[in-house]
Order: structure tokens, then C-alpha cells, then sequence
């Protein structure tokens, strides 16, 4: 098999939050950035900084089907797909920690201080989810891919170090949910 070094991807990216109704960017804008998509830019919030990098990561369950009277698996079905989104936020502002909090109160005295509180949530309370865009390179650095999640959440604790030695971030896993019978919970776009 020959390879073709234009399919070799490397390079950071671009993570943009927005509310779950916000316009989406039509699928023919993939090669513009979002801020540059006029129509939408005041939708989408970028998050800044990262570090380490983002992560895709879509992991696929299948339950094995069996019979008695053959030893071998004789089929799979699918019982559970989970696309995430990870990385760590190096930006580490109050707006972040909300996003990676799945919500919250930040409160802003002009000039003197802010304030972040939780959410009062209880178990029965629907989470805030979110719509997240990672836009990066697709192979050959001048093209682009975005991934759009259209309902996500925070899923995973955030930690934060405060040490002499390494910077403090806020690591973050977005789980994509389902949105409806017609609208996938992710989506790929390659500029071509």
C-alpha cells in the first residue's frame, strides 16, 4: 500500500461552545472559521486555549449473539455508542469552569471581583447540555474538518492543580447524547 503523506494530520484546533438551538454553520463553510461565518459568529463562544491537545474518542458496544449448537460468535449487535470530546482547557476563567461545570451563576462586580456558584440542581433536574464545534486540520494543513456535537455534557470531574512546576487547566469530557430520531448526536465535515 503506498502512502499518500496529504492524509497525514497533525496540528490543534479550535473549540467553540453554544447553546443546543444555536444555528449550526452550513456544511459548505467547513473551509471558513467560525468567527468568520458572520451569520452565526455571535452564537458560538470560543474556549480558548488548550492543552494536550483534543481528543475524539467514539467507542462502540456490541452485545455477541450465541446458539447452542455453534462455538462461534454468530453475530453482534449494536447496544451502545458513545462519542466524547476531550482536552483540557488552559484558559482557566469562571466562564470555562461553568461550561465544565454544565452551568452556574458567575456574578461580576465591575472592578473588584466575580464569582462563580453551582447550579442548586437535584437528581430529577434535566442538566444543561450544550452544542460544542471543533474545527482543525484535515491532512493537508490548508483543509479543514469540523466535528459538531449537537447536545452534549461536562462529564467528568474537573481537577485543579495548583503547583510551582506545571500549569493549571481545566480537563474536560463532553459525552455527545441523542438529540432525535432524525438528527445524529455528531457530525464530520471534511473540506475537500
Amino acid at each position: 500500500m503506498a502512502v499518500n503523506v496529504i492524509n497525514l494530520t497533525m496540528g490543534p484546533g479550535e473549540l467553540y461552545w453554544g447553546s443546543t438551538t444555536a444555528t449550526l454553520p452550513d456544511d459548505d463553510e467547513v473551509g471558513n472559521r467560525i468567527p468568520a461565518i458572520t451569520a452565526i459568529a455571535e452564537e458560538w463562544t470560543d474556549l480558548g486555549g488548550t492543552n494536550g491537545g483534543v481528543t475524539l474518542e467514539l467507542s462502540l458496544d456490541y452485545t455477541e449473539l450465541e446458539v447452542d449448537q455453534v462455538v462461534d460468535i454468530v453475530g453482534r449487535r449494536l447496544t451502545k455508542r458513545e462519542m466524547k470530546l476531550n482536552t483540557s482547557l488552559a484558559e482557566t476563567t469562571l466562564e470555562n469552569f461553568k461550561i465544565a461545570n454544565n452551568g452556574g451563576e458567575i456574578t461580576t462586580v465591575t472592578g473588584s471581583h466575580a464569582t462563580f456558584e453551582p447550579l442548586n440542581d437535584t437528581s430529577s433536574a434535566t442538566p444543561n447540555y450544550i452544542s460544542l464545534i471543533f474545527d482543525g486540520v484535515n491532512g493537508d494543513s490548508s483543509k479543514r474538518r469540523r466535528v459538531i456535537a449537537r447536545r452534549v455534557l461536562s462529564v467528568a470531574g474537573v481537577g485543579q492543580e495548583y503547583s510551582k512546576d506545571s500549569q493549571t487547566l481545566f480537563p474536560v469530557e463532553f459525552s455527545c447524547h441523542f438529540v432525535d430520531e432524525n438528527t445524529a448526536p455528531f457530525k464530520y465535515i471534511d473540506e475537500l
